[in-house]
Formats: C-alpha cells, sequence, structure tokens
C-alpha cells in the first residue's frame, strides 16, 4: 500500500471517496483502528436477494463439519469466497472516524481513513437443497404398528433424545430452506404426530390402505367419490388414529372439485398411487416372473381401478433370463438426490441404460443452473450406432 500516507490532516470518510468526481483523486492514511479485522466480510449480491438482506430474511444453516449455506425463504446458496488480485480498501463513514473536515476553508487536505484491505470477498452460488439427510434422519426410527398401538403419549416422550426431529431441529440441521424443507418433507410422505414429523413404516401404510379398499368393498362406495368424514370414521373404528388415517387419505387420493354441491369434502383414489403401493408389497419379496406378478397384481386391484405396466416407470427393473422375463424392485425415492451419487448408483445396478430405461431415474434431479441435458452429459456417455438405434448411456 505505498499510495498510503500518514499525515495529521482533516480526515474523511467513505462519503468524502462516493462523491469523488472523474478525475480528482483523494489522499488515503491507516485508521487508527486499521488491521485485519476478520469479524469484517464483503458479500457480492444479486439484487434480487438485497431486499432479503436488508430486511434479515435469511439464516445460515449447517453444522460445524459442514461448509455454511445462506437460505432465503424459498431457495438455498452456497457461501465461497472469491480472492481478487486487486486490493479493495475499506474506509468507514466519517462519523466513525475521529477526525472529520468541518471547515473546507482552512486549507487542510481531505485524507480517506482506510480501515482493513480486503483479499477478495464472499460470493452467493444457488444450490439444490441438501434433502438427502432428511429422508436419513426420519427413516431412522419410522412410526409402526407397535407404536400405534400404544396409545401412552408417555412412551413418546421417552424417544425424544436423538432419534425423534420437531421442525426446529429439522431447520437447524438440513441444509434447505423453509419452502425447500416443507417440500422435501411432503415428497417423503411425513407427518407431524405430536409436534415431532415423522414417516410412517411401510407396512402401516399398506394396512391402512388394505384396510381402506376392505372398506370400499364392504360399503360399496365409489372409489371415485368418497366422503372424508365418513372414511375416516371407518379407518378411526378400526383403530387407526384420526391424524394419521387423513394423512394416508391425502397420499393415497386426490380431492374431488365437488363444486359446492356436498357439504363434506370429497375424494377419490388415486389409481397410479394406489396400483404401485399394491406393487411395492408384491415384489417385497424380490426378483419374480413377469406373469406370476401381473397376476397377483391384478387380483388385488379394486373393482373399477386398471393397472398398466408403465404405472411402474422408476419403480421396478426388467431383466431377461432365456426366453423369461423378470422384474424386480428398484425405486427412484430410495435413491440419493446429489446427481454424482444417484449415477455411480444406477451404473453399479447397469453397466449399460437406454434412454426408456434411464429417463425415470434421472428426471427428477434439480441442480440450479444446468438442464437435464448438461446433467447426461457431465456424468455419462452415450452412444447410438445408428440414427434409428436407442441411445445407450454409460458412465463417463
Amino acid at each position: 500500500m505505498d499510495n498510503l500516507i500518514q499525515q495529521t490532516a482533516c480526515s474523511a470518510g467513505a462519503e468524502a471517496v462516493l462523491s469523488l468526481q472523474p478525475s480528482s483523486s483523494i489522499s488515503l492514511t491507516y485508521h487508527s483502528l486499521f488491521g485485519s479485522h476478520n469479524d469484517l466480510m464483503l458479500l457480492e449480491l444479486d439484487d434480487r436477494l438485497l431486499p432479503d438482506i436488508l430486511r434479515q430474511r435469511i439464516t445460515l444453516r449447517g453444522q460445524p463439519d459442514e461448509d455454511a449455506v445462506l437460505c432465503t425463504s424459498s431457495k438455498t446458496y452456497a457461501v465461497k469466497f472469491v480472492g481478487t488480485s486487486n486490493s479493495m480498501l475499506l474506509i468507514p463513514p466519517s462519523e466513525d472516524v475521529s477526525r472529520s473536515c468541518n471547515n473546507k476553508d482552512d486549507g487542510s487536505m481531505a485524507v480517506a481513513s482506510v480501515l482493513k484491505v480486503a483479499p477478495g470477498c464472499m460470493e452467493l452460488v444457488e444450490v439444490a437443497p441438501k434433502l438427502d439427510e432428511l429422508k436419513l434422519l426420519l427413516s431412522q426410527n419410522p412410526y409402526s404398528f407397535g407404536e400405534a398401538s400404544e396409545m401412552d403419549t408417555s412412551d413418546v416422550g421417552e424417544k425424544t433424545g436423538s432419534d425423534l426431529y420437531r421442525w426446529e431441529d429439522l431447520v437447524e440441521r438440513i441444509q434447505a430452506s423453509d419452502e425447500e424443507l416443507k417440500m422435501g418433507l411432503q415428497s417423503i410422505s411425513a407427518v407431524e404426530i405430536d409436534g415431532y414429523w415423522r414417516i410412517l413404516d411401510d407396512g402401516y401404510m399398506h394396512a391402512i390402505l388394505s384396510m381402506l379398499l376392505h372398506n370400499v368393498i364392504l360399503n360399496n362406495w365409489s372409489v371415485d367419490a368418497l366422503d372424508e368424514d365418513e372414511v375416516l370414521g371407518m379407518l378411526e373404528a378400526d383403530g387407526f388414529p384420526r391424524n394419521i388415517a387423513k394423512h394416508c387419505l391425502q397420499a393415497y387420493c386426490s380431492e374431488v372439485d365437488d363444486e359446492g354441491v356436498c357439504v363434506s369434502r370429497q375424494c377419490k383414489l388415486d389409481e397410479r398411487r394406489v396400483c404401485v403401493c399394491l406393487a411395492r408389497e408384491i415384489l417385497k419379496g424380490g426378483k419374480m416372473k413377469l406373469e406370476i406378478f401381473m397376476q397377483k397384481w391384478m387380483r388385488k386391484l379394486p373393482d373399477g381401478m386398471c393397472a398398466s405396466f408403465e404405472m411402474l416407470e422408476g419403480e421396478i427393473l426388467t431383466e431377461k433370463l432365456g426366453i423369461e422375463t423378470w422384474l424386480y424392485p428398484f425405486s427412484v425415492s430410495s435413491l440419493p438426490l446429489t446427481p454424482a451419487e444417484r449415477f455411480a448408483i444406477l451404473f453399479q445396478q447397469r453397466l449399460k441404460w437406454e434412454w426408456k430405461d434411464l429417463q425415470p431415474y434421472v428426471r427428477d434431479l434439480k441442480v440450479p443452473g444446468l438442464t437435464s441435458e448438461a446433467l447426461l452429459l457431465k456424468y455419462t456417455r452415450r452412444s447410438q450406432p445408428t440414427a434409428e438405434a436407442e441411445p445407450v448411456f454409460s458412465a463417463r
């Protein structure tokens, strides 16, 4: 900093620098508190983020062993340090300087006091939320038959150590904005039970669906027009807590627009969701011949529902053994959301993928700033013997 001078002169602050006219200059001096000031960092911001910063609508999230991320209400940003070759000088406002230039006619020279020389600044890069940790945390202690039958709420209190999580616990642990975290909870079908966010055991979810389908047959209900209150009342009478029964109803049904004709809410069984759940239950034992699977699948379907093999995209894989076709469960919901980890597992499962098989397992990947084509280019090699042939993808 050869330009910096130490002299007894009229001290000016940042205002003097900001008001400099073209081709003019100002002398610099060391501030009396000049130093490294590691508690002061420069942050470069996009104009769209400025209102969130000024109104303190941002949080920094991350564990001690993680790189911190900055979260707004709806997005997550990595915080990265960027060094610069040019020195950036931090000059405080005049009120923070011991002497100011009050008299412009005394002939004294204005000198700006430098508090710190910044070697670079922090910048924000939008990133995908880290929601794999959410699934891992909640899957450690799913809500099951045993817990549901214990009706004594004191048992819940005994589990409040490290295996149950309230909303504020998840906010502290998961590197995601509030909106992204809510969407993540919805995507894994989590439900709040006694103040804690839980996922339901697969067997418990299937039991509720089985009881629902049993009641549909028993009461001759239409799968396209279920009375929500009546259904919940039946499930509650069968021993399922009402809030959990309602959660499962929302998981397997979609709302019907009754245009104000009915007082109570109407819903209908979602054909694909129900068929996929039944298929998962059949295949939980592992690999099965296609013909046997289809026979079992069709027998389980309630009247009024039709299943198609296309419903199982992203849920099963098939392979040819001689003249027979076998299938086995391989659900996209069990795969990590990080692209590198996702593609590593996919290519461990198969060395080569045709696009029609691969597409259901990569279409949910979202990386800010990267298109689906860019992800494929980064993690796969594409080969196509002829223009008419189906493209094949292998690991890069």
